[in-house]
C-alpha cells in the first residue's frame, strides 16, 4: 500500500549547526515548516548531536524528521537551503575583514552545495548578507530569484515591535518597513508607515502626537543598534533570526507570494543595479518573484541611493 500523506515531502537543508542554524531548525520543527530537516556542518559531531536533540522532541510536533552530520551529501535534493555558516566577527575586526573571510568560505561552499541541490532555493543568513548575496550569485550563476538573503526581515520586525509599544497596539497592526543594507545604512520608510490606516505621524493618544521626529529618530537608532545590544549581553543573536528565516522558508514552501523585505540582486529597481539590498519583495515557490518599487519621499530616495553606494564600495574593495 502506498504511503498516505496529507503534506508534500518538503526538504529543508540548513548549513551550520551554530546558534543561528539550530534556532532555525528548532523554529522549523515547531512551526512544521518542512517535513524533513537536515543540518550540515563541518563539525559533524556537533551537527549530529543538535539533530538528535531536536529529533527527540518530534513526538510533540508534526510528522517531521531531523538529521544532522558532516556529510554534505545529506543535503541532496533539498528544496530550500538556508546558509548560516560563516566566520564570526572577532573583537576589533572590521566588517570588511569579516566579509572577505566569508566570501572565501562561499567560494568553496556554494559549488559543493550546487552539486547536491542544483534546483534548490538558497537563502543566506550569514553576514554581511547583502555582500555575500552578490558574491554567491556570481559564484553559482543562479538566477537572482533563487539566491537571496534574509535582508531586513528581522530589522522590520524589530521596528514594528517598537512602534507597536509606543502606539499601544498589536504589532500586526503596524505597517512599516526597513529597507536598504542590512547594516548601518538601513532606514525605515516613515513616509508611507501607518498604524492600521492612520499615517504614523498622525497617530495620537489623548490628543497628543505620539510619533514626533525625535521619537522616530530614537526608534530608528534602536533598530539599527538592536543586534549590538543583544550581542553585548549574550554573545550572538539567534532566536529572532531563526524565526525570521523560517518565515521566509514558509513563504517559499507554501507558495505564499508573501511580501517580505528580503535582499536580492537589483536590476534597475529605483534605478539601482549590481548590488543586493532589501526592498519589499514577493516571495513564493521559486524564490523572489519581484522586488517592489515602493513610494519614497526625496530624503528616503537619497538614503536608498546612499545605502546602495555604501554596498557598491564594499563590493569594489573586496574585488567582487
Amino acid at each position: 500500500m502506498a504511503n498516505i500523506t496529507t503534506r508534500p515531502v518538503t526538504k529543508l537543508g540548513i548549513v551550520g549547526a551554530g546558534s543561528v542554524g539550530t534556532a532555525l531548525a528548532y523554529a522549523s520543527l515547531i512551526r512544521e515548516a518542512a517535513r524533513e530537516i537536515v543540518i550540515y556542518d563541518i563539525d559533524a559531531t556537533r551537527a549530529e548531536a543538535e539533530a538528535l536533540d531536536l529529533s527527540h522532541g518530534t513526538q510533540f510536533t508534526g510528522a517531521n524528521t531531523v538529521a544532522g552530520g558532516g556529510r554534505i551529501e545529506a543535503l541532496a535534493g533539498s528544496d530550500v537551503i538556508v546558509v548560516t555558516a560563516g566566520a564570526r566577527q572577532k573583537p576589533g575586526q572590521s566588517r570588511l575583514d569579516l566579509a572577505a573571510a566569508n566570501v572565501r568560505i562561499m567560494e568553496t561552499l556554494m559549488p559543493a552545495l550546487m552539486e547536491q541541490a542544483p534546483e534548490a532555493v538558497y537563502i543566506l543568513v550569514t553576514n554581511p548578507c547583502d555582500v555575500l548575496t552578490v558574491a554567491a550569485q556570481k559564484i553559482t550563476g543562479l538566477p537572482p530569484n533563487r539566491i537571496f538573503s534574509s535582508g531586513t526581515v528581522l530589522d522590520t520586525s524589530r521596528l514594528r515591535l517598537l512602534v507597536a509599544r509606543q502606539a499601544h497596539v498589536l504589532m500586526t497592526s503596524v505597517h512599516a518597513t526597513i529597507i536598504g543594507e542590512h547594516g548601518d545604512s538601513e532606514f525605515p520608510v516613515w513616509s508611507s508607515a501607518t498604524i492600521g490606516p492612520v499615517p504614523i505621524r498622525e497617530w495620537t493618544i489623548s490628543g497628543r502626537q505620539v510619533f514626533t521626529d525625535e521619537v522616530l529618530a530614537s526608534i530608528t537608532d534602536d533598530v539599527v543598534n538592536a543586534a549590538y545590544k543583544v550581542i553585548e549581553g549574550k554573545g550572538a543573536t539567534n532566536y529572532a533570526i531563526g524565526l525570521a528565516g523560517v518565515r521566509i522558508v514558509e513563504a517559499v514552501f507554501q507558495a505564499e507570494n508573501a511580501v517580505l523585505p528580503v535582499s536580492a540582486l537589483l536590476r534597475g529597481v529605483h534605478g539601482i543595479s549590481g548590488v543586493a539590498l532589501s526592498l519589499p519583495s514577493i516571495v513564493g515557490s521559486g524564490g523572489v518573484y519581484k522586488m517592489l518599487e515602493m513610494p519614497l519621499d526625496e530624503r528616503e530616495q537619497q538614503q536608498l541611493q546612499d545605502s546602495a553606494e555604501t554596498l557598491k564600495q564594499n563590493l569594489a574593495s573586496l574585488g567582487i
